[in-house]
């Protein structure tokens, strides 16, 4: 890509999808709405670029859609299993634990990834990363085995993620 477009353009397919997201909200489709949202496609990706971390290398976006297909699953199956858990456990038999993940990724994006992740299933919420980045610390909603649930965020997340962000 040419200089003056990659100036214009920081990142091209942010700008399309600003522009497609505009002219769905809208429920509009005009040619004064599509020009207004590849204006703003263009704009906010230029405005916004000086805070962009660089690209990460190696990223494999082929094992990022079998990621989240994976990611996906697993927060339907949560929503289950936390809606049986609430319905069924009482509080006093309730098993919270605190558990602490070592982390092997290194890449920033990559860590944030596996926090979002945690989040986003039900059951569990990323609380904290270390001051050096080597660890997260995860709230469980219920476990029997605290060792178990930190085996299975490394061995179903975070080994798939260092495969993406190799």
């Amino acid at each position: 890509m040419s200089r003056a477009i990659r100036w214009l353009m920081p990142h091209p397919l942010l700008t399309l999808i600003l522009a497609v997201v505009w002219v769905l909200l809208q429920n509009d489709v005009t040619a004064g709405m599509v020009v207004f949202g590849i204006i703003l496609g263009i704009l906010i990706p230029w405005g916004t670029s000086i805070w962009w971390p660089d690209t990460p290398q190696g990223f494999r976006m082929g094992k990022m859609v079998s990621y989240s297909v994976i990611v996906i699953w697993d927060i339907i199956v949560a929503n289950i299993q936390v809606a049986w858990i609430v319905l069924t456990v009482p509080n006093s038999k309730l098993k919270p634990e605190w558990i602490v993940v070592p982390l092997e990724l290194k890449q920033p994006e990559a860590i944030t990834m596996l926090a979002g992740t945690i989040t986003l299933t039900p059951g569990t919420v990323s609380a904290d990363l270390s001051d050096e980045g080597h660890s997260l610390l995860v709230h469980v909603l219920h476990t029997d085995d605290p060792d178990g649930a930190r085996d299975e965020i490394k061995s179903r997340y975070e080994r798939r993620l260092l495969e993406i962000f190799a």
